[in-house]
């Protein structure tokens, strides 16, 4: 089983990855583009076959270390 787990700066929290992103492709003329938001993808293999408990796991694994709660959104996603 494959775990997707997305993290992302919450709203309202400065990303300055994600602000000269934008910068660089508004000078590249993709004037469009309304904002960047920069995280990060965590692919985690698990050797299960119970799809809420490999879930619960990933969920803890983000908690205690994957994620900065504080300030880090995420998203989990179960394969």
């Amino acid at each position: 089983m494959t775990a997707i787990v997305n993290v992302f700066l919450k709203k309202g929290v400065l990303d300055p990855q994600g602000k000269a992103s934008h910068h660089a492709l508004d000078s590249l003329g993709f004037s469009e583009v309304k904002d960047v938001r920069i995280g990060k993808q965590i692919i985690v293999e698990l050797d299960s076959e119970d799809k809420e408990k490999a879930e619960a796991e990933v969920k803890e694994m983000c908690e205690t270390l994957l994620a900065n709660t504080v300030i880090e959104d995420y998203t989990i996603e179960i394969r």
